[in-house]
Order: C-alpha cells, then sequence, then structure tokens
C-alpha cells in the first residue's frame, strides 16, 4: 500500500494507493474529527453492478445511500447532474454529509460537481476504479460537459481523500485500460522522463499489466500532478501543462460524439499532433515514428477518425476554456518533461491539421 500526500492550497488530503485500498474506509470515516451525518454514493451502471456490493460493505454501519448514473460520458450530461442533485434532496443530506465518487473519471467529474454545488459546497471522497481516474480523481477539477465543449461547466473542489483500490481494475476492457494509460504516458511526457523510459522499456502489451507496475506508474503518474497542482491549483499557470494532448482530444471527442471514442484515445491523437507541432514550434527532438510504433504495437489509433473535419476540429478548439480571446493555445513540448503554453494561429493550425489528416 502506498500513501501519498497531496497539497492544493490550504487544502491537504491523501491519496492511498494498493490492493483492497477500499478496507480502509471505514476506519477514515471513523478517525473523521468533524462528524459527518450521511454518505451518499455516486456511481454509475457498470461499475455498480460489478462492484457496489464491495463498497456498501465496508461502510454498511453509516446512514447512506446511492445514486446510479448511466455509464460514460453521459453520467456528465445536465440533465444526470439534476437527478443525482434530487437524489440527495430527496434523502436528505445535509451541509454535513459526505458524497463518495465511486468510478472512473466520469463519476468523480459529476460526483465532485455534486459535492462543490450542493448546499454550495460539501466534502467528498474519491474512490476511483480505471486507470484514467489516477488522473481525474486527483487534483480538484469537477464539472459536466455541454453540447457545446467539454467540461465547459465545473468548479475546482478538492477531495478529502482518494482510495485507489488496484483490485476495481481487474475488469477493466481493453478500451477503457488504453483510455487511461494515455494520462499515464501524458504524465511521463509532460513531467517524468524516467518514468516515461519506464513505460516504454517495460510494457509491451496492455492485457498484461501486473499489480505492481500499476502500482508503479500510476504512483509515478500521481506524483507528477500532485507536483504541478501544489503549484497551481485553480489552472491559472503551470497547471494548463496538465492539458497536454487534450486540446486537440477534446475537439475529437465533441466532434465524433462523446462515447464513440474514449478519452484516453483521443488524448493520445492529440498528443502526437501536439508532439508535431513541438518539433516544428520548439526544436523539440523526439523520436515520433517509434513512438507512434510502440502505441500501435499495445493497441492504439494514430490518426484522426475519418469523416472528421479540420474546420469542426479547429471550431471546437477556439471554444476550448484554453482558448483566449479565440486563440487556440497548446501545450507543446521542449523536451521530455519542459512543456510550455504557445499561442497557435488559425492558419497555422489548418496547415498542420491539413498534413495529420493525410
Amino acid at each position: 500500500m502506498k500513501t501519498l500526500e497531496l497539497s492544493a492550497g490550504e487544502k491537504n488530503y491523501p491519496v492511498i494507493i494498493g490492493e483492497h485500498a477500499v478496507n480502509l474506509l471505514s476506519s477514515f470515516f471513523k478517525n473523521d474529527t468533524t462528524g459527518f451525518t450521511s454518505l451518499l454514493v455516486i456511481t454509475d451502471k457498470n461499475v455498480g453492478a460489478l462492484y457496489l456490493d464491495k463498497l456498501l460493505a465496508e461502510i454498511k454501519e453509516f446512514r447512506l445511500a446511492v445514486f446510479t448514473a448511466p455509464a460514460g460520458e453521459k453520467a456528465k450530461s445536465i440533465e444526470t447532474y439534476y437527478e443525482a442533485m434530487t437524489c440527495a434532496l430527496e434523502n436528505g443530506l445535509d451541509r454535513r454529509s459526505v458524497i463518495i465518487a465511486f468510478g472512473g473519471g466520469a463519476i468523480g467529474d459529476l460526483a465532485g460537481f455534486v459535492a462543490a454545488t450542493f448546499m454550495r459546497g460539501i466534502r467528498f471522497i474519491q474512490v476511483p476504479t480505471t486507470i484514467l481516474a489516477h488522473d481525474s480523481s486527483v487534483g480538484g477539477k469537477t464539472g459536466i460537459n455541454h453540447h457545446l465543449g467539454k467540461n465547459l461547466i465545473g468548479a475546482f473542489h478538492q477531495p478529502e481523500a482518494v482510495f485507489y483500490d488496484l483490485t476495481f481494475l481487474e475488469s477493466l476492457p481493453s478500451s477503457e485500460i488504453r483510455s487511461g494509460f494515455a494520462e499515464v504516458v501524458k504524465h511521463g511526457l509532460i513531467g517524468d522522463d524516467g518514468l516515461y523510459t519506464w513505460l516504454l522499456e517495460n510494457i509491451c502489451s496492455l492485457d498484461s499489466i501486473k499489480p505492481d507496475d500499476y502500482s508503479e506508474m500510476l504512483s509515478k503518474g500521481i506524483a507528477v500532478k500532485a507536483n504541478i497542482v501544489s503549484k497551481d491549483v485553480t489552472e491559472n499557470g503551470v497547471r494548463a501543462y496538465l492539458n497536454f494532448g487534450h486540446t486537440l482530444g477534446h475537439a475529437i471527442e465533441a466532434e465524433i460524439g462523446y462515447g464513440n471514442i474514449t478519452h484516453g484515445e483521443a488524448v493520445m491523437i492529440g498528443i502526437l499532433f501536439a508532439l508535431e507541432i513541438s518539433k516544428e514550434k520548439c526544436g523539440l527532438d523526439f523520436d515520433i515514428e517509434g513512438f507512434a510504433a510502440w502505441l500501435k504495437s499495445i493497441g492504439y489509433k494514430t490518426s484522426i477518425p475519418a469523416g472528421i473535419s479540420k474546420q469542426g476540429l479547429i471550431s471546437r478548439m477556439k471554444r476550448d476554456k484554453k482558448a483566449i480571446g479565440g486563440t487556440v493555445r497548446f501545450v507543446l513540448l521542449r523536451k521530455i518533461a519542459s512543456p510550455v503554453i504557445v499561442d497557435l494561429p488559425d492558419p497555422y493550425l489548418e496547415g498542420m491539421l491539413s498534413e495529420f489528416l493525410k
């Protein structure tokens, strides 16, 4: 069992990583000196069917309710958010209640936003069940989607703790493993060249990752994010580095339709695009062809899905949260673990996308 301490402004909280980490939940609540009145578990249909009983067995002595959302990005709709709020009210939650986010990144975003806005903010715990959630469960970003863009409605709201139980990863389908692994790669590229090298040397198949390997790469990935978040809690500066690959990735997700490609698979394409621009704009010395070959060997597609236009992608990118005054901002690399933010004009992006879409 590994425990990392994350500092986000005035908020400090533990991230506990290991097999059966969820077994520590009961003692965590019993040691809560501030007191709480009730718990609301927010999960989705897939996770609930597999693991809800295991979670509830650990907290059965407390007053609790459960809200089950649709699986995937559908959990992050305004309609689902409203239903979750209604569930909280109908079950008598108050300002001393605690919400437990039990699921992947989408559930963490939804539950965190419910916690951030219910009665102007109550506490919540993250219990992630996917690899992708190693990124989204720490740092305090919460939110839901609008049909015009991803995560455009949200708030910064830090959890009280994160319990990352590695046994929940055993049932993940290959697409979800690829989705989460993309964020691990991102963390290596922007903040830990040792992690990136370790991944290249040790991961040759995403279907045979061992618990010790998960513990190693997830703890290092979380450490990269924790280091960045500690310097910039509300994304006014260096925290934007965590969006490496996401500007195009989010645009692909929105254009193809949320749920038709996983977040991480879209982000990995965005990472490749950002690396190409980094090579031209920042003089990045990086073997992009070798990197792309490795990605293909472990199951990734490395090109933008057919049927998506560059005009549609640019329009989406200009509505991205990181865009300023309609100018698209990209996180690029000068070298591994040395990111920089660059404004890119539309004509340049059009030209690069034309090359990338070939």
